[in-house]
């Protein structure tokens, strides 16, 4: 403080970063992440407050999706990206956070089953077949089995919590609400309070629905439910799917879901989906099991299911990472570092998920 006759002054001093991100969930981890090994200055903000999609998501990663069982968008490339990326901030964090989990596929149908054998035949790589036998203790099983490669479980509480504690232990992150009402336009980037960044970036899911410069990006958020059930002598070493997916969450205990609600009144747990997953379990499970908790959560999915990345058409101060729906496990570490290189290099966003394909209506912000 400067000494005055009268009064004492507190000024407060304006900290210079080069970028601002808000949220650090999934993607606003990856995002800091990849700007702290560049040795790009940064600052974080996350309200504690709110519950990320990323506390409750499933931490899969799965080459093949759908009914259809084609492999991914983009997966050669993105997946042995993300696989060092996850084992990158293993090492850096010195904690486990990523596994190889094989996917054992126990077909629901005989209509299941005959696709995947076609698939299997044509050109997916990832797909293989299983002695049904290894399985019999486990699971009912009228239809056969079948089995996803290259199939991974992250720890995604488990990350995020460790790399908060990183954050917090470099004076990068801080803890509190944002309101798009401090911020600042200033003609070398913006002011947030006594914070100065030549960019921001949203990291924030679907907070960015109501960010007045990118709600006009098509998100179509989805509600996704679990429940978290113990099973003591389920193989934890693989994820099991049928008609939902029993994936491994820590010791005996298994995440089991997940539901896709388009259409939700509020983000709280359901009894229909609780009656609706005990039901499918009962049908494929030979294992007794007990349901230790039922979680939600919202992602920011959107109705291209391709992700939002890049810089404001108008406002080059503003940046988004988002959109990632249920693929965002393969796609944070991607996309985030393709923003990176694009705002630091000029590097070209894959065209797909360039928020530039909605110039149009972006530009129509007052």
């Amino acid at each position: 403080s400067l000494y005055h006759p009268y009064k004492t002054i507190i000024l407060e001093a304006t900290e210079k970063v080069n970028y601002l991100i808000v949220g650090q969930g999934l993607v606003g981890t990856w995002m800091s992440f990849h700007f702290d090994k560049a040795g790009i200055n940064y600052k974080i903000i996350n309200d504690p407050s709110i519950q990320s999609a990323t506390s409750v998501a499933s931490g899969v990663i799965n080459p093949v999706t759908g009914r259809r069982i084609v492999q991914t968008w983009m997966i050669e490339t993105i997946l042995p990206y993300a696989v060092s990326q996850y084992q990158a901030i293993e090492d850096q964090l010195a904690i486990e956070v990523i596994k190889s989990a094989p996917i054992v596929l126990i077909h629901p149908s005989q209509q299941m089953k005959e696709s995947f054998e076609y698939r299997m035949t044509h050109e997916n790589i990832y797909l293989f077949k299983q002695d049904p036998s290894t399985w019999i203790p486990y699971f009912k099983i009228p239809h056969g089995i079948g089995a996803i490669d290259a199939c991974y479980w992250m720890d995604l509480n488990k990350m995020t919590k460790a790399w908060s504690a990183y954050l917090i232990s470099n004076k990068k992150l801080i803890k509190e609400r944002f309101d798009i009402k401090d911020l600042q336009f200033k003609e070398d980037g913006i002011q947030w309070k006594n914070i100065h960044a030549a960019k921001i970036i949203f990291c924030d899911g679907v907070n960015s629905m109501h960010n007045p410069y990118f709600k006009a990006l098509p998100f179509a958020p989805n509600k996704g439910e679990a429940l978290i059930i113990k099973v003591p002598n389920l193989p934890n070493k693989h994820i099991y799917k049928n008609n939902v997916s029993v994936v491994p969450w820590k010791e005996d205990l298994f995440w089991v879901g997940s539901s896709y609600e388009w259409e939700f009144a509020n983000s709280n747990p359901t009894d229909s989906f609780k009656e609706k997953m005990i039901q499918i379990l009962n049908q494929f499970m030979e294992l007794p099991y007990e349901i230790i908790d039922h979680i939600t959560g919202i992602r920011p999915a959107n109705t291209q299911r391709r992700p939002f990345v890049g810089v404001h058409p108008i406002y080059p101060q503003l940046a988004i990472c988002n959109g990632m729906g249920t693929k965002g496990c393969s796609l944070a570490p991607f996309f985030t570092n393709q923003l990176l290189q694009h705002l630091e290099h000029g590097a070209i966003i894959e065209p797909e998920a360039d928020i530039a394909r909605f110039k149009s209506i972006l530009t129509e912000v007052n």
